[in-house]
C-alpha cells in the first residue's frame, strides 16, 4: 500500500497494433477519476495515442475523432495510398511490400485537432520509445519534434518505412521495449502499465499464412520481452485488456475492440484503489 500524499502517477502505454485502441479506455477512465499522469510513456500505438493525450486532448475526444475517421473505409484507404512509398513493381522484382507507408506522412492525417508538435509544449511530460536499428538498442525521446519520434516508434517492419531521425534509423519500439513502464519509474510513485500485446488470435487454418506468421512471431517476441520485465520488477498497476482475439491491423474493428476492453475501466479503478490505499 502506498503511503504518499498526492502520489505521482506514471502511465505506460504498450505496443500492439489495433489492440492498442483500448488505451483510449484507460485515458477516459483517468479523466473520469480526475487523475492527470505526471509522466506518460508510449511505444508504437501507445506512442501514437499517448501523443494526443499528452497534448491535452481528452480520452473521449480521441475516441470520437478516431471512430469518425475510421468510419469511412474508402477515405482511410485513400489516406494510406497517399502515404505509400512502395511501388507495385517492387513486388514483381522481389523488392518488398508495394504498400509500404511513410508514417511521417500518415500520422498527421489521423491525429486529432489540438495535437502539439514539440515535446517542450506538452502539458503532460511525454516519453517516446523506439528502436535504433543499427545500434540495436533503445532510442528514447523526450525533447525536440515529436512526429518523427512517434513515426519511428510505430514503424512496424515490412509495413511502415523506418524513420531517419537525429542520425538514427528508427523502427518499431516494440522490438526492444513493448511495454515501457521502466521509462516512467523514476518520475512516478505509482506506475500504470497497459499491456495490449495479448495472445495470438484463434487460428482459422492449420498453418498460418506468411502475414500471420510474421505478425505472430513479432507478438511472441514482444510478449516474452514484456513478461521478462514484469517478472523482474512489476509495475504497481498492470492492466491487460482482453483483446487477444484481434489482429495487429484490425483497425476497422475499432468499435468491437473498444467494447471488448470496456471492463478494463473498472479494473483500473479497483487497482488504483488498492495501490492508493
Amino acid at each position: 500500500m502506498l503511503k504518499v500524499s498526492n502520489p505521482r502517477i506514471g502511465l505506460a502505454l504498450g505496443g500492439g497494433g489495433a489492440r492498442g485502441l483500448t488505451h483510449i479506455l484507460i485515458l477516459e477512465c483517468l479523466d473520469e477519476l480526475g487523475i492527470r499522469p505526471s509522466v506518460l510513456a508510449g511505444t508504437s500505438i501507445g506512442a501514437v495515442i499517448g501523443w494526443a493525450y499528452a497534448s491535452g486532448v481528452p480520452g473521449k475526444d480521441i475516441r470520437r475523432d478516431l471512430l469518425l475517421k475510421l468510419k469511412d473505409r474508402r477515405k482511410v484507404l485513400a489516406r494510406l495510398f497517399e502515404a505509400r512509398v512502395g511501388r507495385f513493381t517492387r513486388l514483381v522484382s522481389g523488392g518488398g511490400n508495394p504498400m509500404l507507408v511513410d508514417a511521417e506522412v500518415l500520422l498527421p492525417l489521423f491525429m486529432p485537432e489540438g495535437t502539439l508538435l514539440h515535446f517542450e509544449d506538452l502539458p503532460i511530460p511525454f516519453v517516446v520509445v523506439a528502436t535504433d536499428f543499427h545500434a540495436r538498442s533503445e532510442a528514447v525521446f523526450r525533447s525536440g519534434p515529436i512526429q518523427p519520434a512517434v513515426a519511428g516508434s510505430a514503424a512496424i517492419p515490412g509495413i511502415i518505412r523506418p524513420v531517419l531521425h537525429e542520425r538514427r534509423v528508427l523502427i518499431d519500439g516494440g522490438a526492444i521495449n513493448p511495454l515501457p513502464f521502466d521509462a516512467v519509474e523514476g518520475e512516478s510513485d505509482i506506475v500504470i502499465a497497459v499491456d495490449v500485446i495479448g495472445g495470438l488470435p484463434v487460428p482459422t487454418k492449420p498453418v498460418p499464412d506468411p502475414w500471420e506468421a510474421m505478425f505472430g512471431s513479432l507478438q511472441i517476441l514482444q510478449s516474452a520481452i514484456a513478461q521478462s520485465k514484469i517478472s523482474r520488477r512489476p509495475p504497481e498497476v498492470l492492466i491487460r485488456p482482453p483483446v487477444g482475439g484481434y489482429r495487429v491491423l484490425d483497425f476497422f474493428k475499432a468499435q468491437a475492440i473498444l467494447k471488448a476492453g470496456e471492463g478494463c475501466k473498472d479494473e483500473l479503478k479497483r487497482s488504483l484503489e488498492r495501490a492508493l490505499g
